[in-house]
């Protein structure tokens, strides 16, 4: 059913920027310098913007779904929020649903580690963006095509910053040099995952409203080549990439921020600001 697929779709993206700003969000207060404490607090909040777009797109249209598509789509949908008979909304996709219903890319949940793997991950992963918005707002689906060129602008000022803070570790110090190397080491084995696949995915680019990802592959890695000569950084080899968050499947890690983020609305369900 093309409309479940679509579903599906529009919860990956959002899965993805909610857990990073998610993760992000843990530097609130703990940041290196006041300045860059303020940068990371304000994309983490870019991040939130753009999840409940995509979270408010993919509650409509469950709500308009017909009973066979949303007996379809039962399987992403929270099993707490059945019992509360009301339209669905974005905050029970977001806060509401198991570890199992979330399709984020597993390098959105590992850990923050120091300051040179949380910019490291926000370059990837900015990168990716950037190409994946820049042929979303030329597909026909008018809603996914507007949060797009709305974010755009965005993942520019996300890639800009965490570029320039990769290519000022990677030509820095002895010790920034080993940080970043270090976090190279850790991150890179989760970079192939944006570039395959998962069957929502397929069916979306094969109907002209999602994205083909594989063909950003090429475009993400010469750039990312380009940041990494100049910050001095050798590019890891090509090899097995892990890989399976689209599909439901995550990390040790990914319970405690469910446990943490899901909190207040699982004590206190309903409760709106």
């Amino acid at each position: 059913m093309q409309k479940v697929a679509l579903f599906d779709y529009v919860l990956h993206l959002a899965d993805n920027t909610l857990i990073l700003g998610q993760r992000n969000s843990e530097w609130c207060g703990h940041g290196p310098v006041l300045e860059q404490d303020i940068a990371i607090t304000n994309i983490s909040l870019d991040l939130l913007g753009q999840a409940r777009n995509f979270y408010q797109y993919a509650a409509s249209l469950y709500n308009s779904f017909s009973e066979g598509e949303k007996a379809a789509a039962d399987n992403l949908i929270p099993l707490v929020w059945k019992t509360f008979r009301r339209t669905l909304n974005e905050d029970d996709l977001a806060f509401l649903r198991e570890e199992r219903q979330y399709l984020n890319l597993l390098i959105t949940e590992l850990p923050n580690g120091d300051w040179a793997q949380t910019v490291l991950r926000q370059f990837f992963f900015s990168t990716f963006q950037w190409y994946l918005y820049t042929e979303l707002k030329q597909l026909k689906d008018a809603q996914l095509s507007a949060i797009a060129e709305k974010s755009l602008k965005e993942v520019a000022y996300h890639v800009r910053w965490s570029s320039e803070w990769v290519i000022r570790l990677g030509d820095g110090t002895e010790e920034s040099q080993q940080r970043i190397n270090n976090a190279v080491q850790v991150l890179w084995p989760f970079t192939g995952e944006p570039f395959l696949a998962a069957g929502y995915e397929l069916q979306a680019a094969s109907e002209g409203y999602g994205v083909a990802v594989a063909a950003l592959k090429n475009n993400w890695l010469q750039k990312v080549k380009k940041v990494f000569a100049e910050a001095t950084l050798p590019l890891p080899p090509q090899s097995w990439m892990q890989q399976g968050g689209k599909d439901g499947r995550h990390t040790e890690y990914f319970g405690y921020i469910l446990t943490e983020m899901q909190y207040l609305q699982r004590a206190y369900p309903n409760m709106v600001w």
